[in-house]
């Protein structure tokens, strides 16, 4: 379990006096909707269709679900402010199974999930008040679909809501989707979540559970979320244009045999963040050939213990035209177990034109034979090519980064600089 900041535990305890509770889940539904001067505490799951409008800052007072059967339409510009809380008391909006989220910001007008903590307003792009590094003060963005998953009977309760709620199930089963439709997310910034419900189980930025490619995704940032910044378990969904900025784990986490593709996208370590990638296997059947990741740039730290990319539990992925720079002495690429090593033997996994840049390092991993750390002895990366993984002083892959400028809080603090 990683460390909470210490803002926001000081945040959780005397702004709002949480204490501890049992492990039943908290009902949402507290009373009606409750409305204060421009601002509107939701506290009942969405069961009818119902628009948020951007003249209104809509405060999440509890985990609130978009129940099958019911649309929610956010407003471009609209303002999303999660309630403080940990464990079962943890705050998130989360789009069940069959539910749809409308919620297409432009980049003129980004819809933006905080925590009720950020004083920012209607308009503003950077917090007037929280930093962008302060995590855990709120849940996070969680959608879930009918589309395939890879677990034993293709069905499972999504990391960070009780295994007592049903309304966290994902995934189809027999009767899976591939092209199931959970709705639209279009310019979207998720700031300051990952509040941790239990022991090693926090809520990432974006969880995406089951989502199938009927759903559209695309021009997101995720910044300061204490667990993972995006992180598809299983789906067919496609990603694209998304930045992870100041992770507490890892910017990107793949896994339960997810097929989709996340296309264009940008990682800026912080100070606890872990991997670049964290690339995860299935957890039931293989056999829907994975997952790929394609156009990306990613900037490490060179005083945190982060790596570039961990390949875990058979993973089987493509991995396209990625760059990463600024990374520690350390930092390697691991094959963690024999199925990631087999897979990549046997073409199940395949990498293509990842460079590398430790131009800033005078010792450590400075070769591709050092970066690229096989552990389990199998040899699988002993003959690594110049055309899968090089070394450069200027990149000639990588992401597009003006899909991010002009609306992002990372553009705003000058993040992309060195893009």
């Amino acid at each position: 379990m990683k460390k909470i900041n210490l803002l926001a535990l000081l945040f959780l305890a005397l702004a709002f006096g949480f204490t501890a509770c049992d492990d039943d889940p908290v009902d949402p539904v507290v009373n009606d909707d409750e409305e204060t001067e421009g601002t509107i505490i939701v506290t009942e799951n969405i069961s009818e269709d119902v628009t948020w409008d951007n003249e209104t800052v809509y405060q999440l007072g509890g985990r609130i679900f978009v129940l099958e059967g019911a649309t929610l339409t956010i407003e471009p510009g609209t303002i999303i402010k999660g309630e403080a809380g940990t464990g079962t008391n943890a705050t998130a909006l989360v789009v069940a199974r069959g539910g749809t989220l409308m919620a297409e910001g432009t980049a003129d007008a980004p819809i933006i999930f905080t925590s009720v903590a950020d004083e920012i307003e209607p308009g503003m792009i950077a917090s007037p008040n929280l930093d962008p590094d302060i995590d855990g003060l709120w849940g996070g963005l969680i959608v879930l679909g009918y589309a395939p998953i890879s677990t034993p009977d293709g069905v499972a309760q999504i990391e960070g809501i009780p295994p007592s709620d049903t309304n966290g199930l994902y995934g189809g089963g027999d009767a899976a989707d591939p092209a199931d439709n959970s709705g639209v997310l279009k310019y979207i910034s998720i700031r300051h979540g990952g509040a941790n419900i239990g022991e090693g189980n926090e809520i990432n930025g974006l969880t995406l559970g089951g989502v199938g490619s009927g759903t559209t995704i695309e021009n997101i940032e995720i910044i300061a979320n204490q667990d993972d910044g995006i992180e598809p378990f299983g789906g067919t969904v496609d990603v694209s244009n998304v930045l992870v900025w100041n992770a507490g784990d890892d910017s990107f986490d793949c896994d339960q045999d997810y097929t989709g593709t996340i296309n264009n996208f940008i990682g800026i370590l912080g100070e606890d963040s872990d991997h670049g990638m964290e690339l995860d296997g299935p957890e039931g059947p293989q056999d829907n050939g994975g997952y790929t990741l394609i156009n990306g740039s990613i900037k490490g730290l060179p005083d945190n213990g982060s790596d570039y990319i961990d390949l875990r539990d058979a993973a089987a992925t493509r991995i396209e035209n990625v760059y990463f720079f600024n990374f520690r002495s350390e930092a390697d690429v691991e094959l963690d177990d024999a199925g990631s090593a087999a897979n990549y033997t046997s073409g199940a996994t395949v990498l293509s034109n990842l460079q590398f840049n430790v131009s800033h390092l005078d010792e450590g991993n400075m070769t591709i034979a050092d970066i690229f750390n096989d552990t389990t002895e199998s040899g699988a990366f002993d003959n690594i090519t110049e055309g899968e993984a090089s070394i450069v002083t200027t990149p000639t892959v990588g992401a597009d980064k003006s899909a991010f400028t002009g609306w992002t809080w990372a553009d705003a603090n000058g993040e992309l600089a060195d893009f």
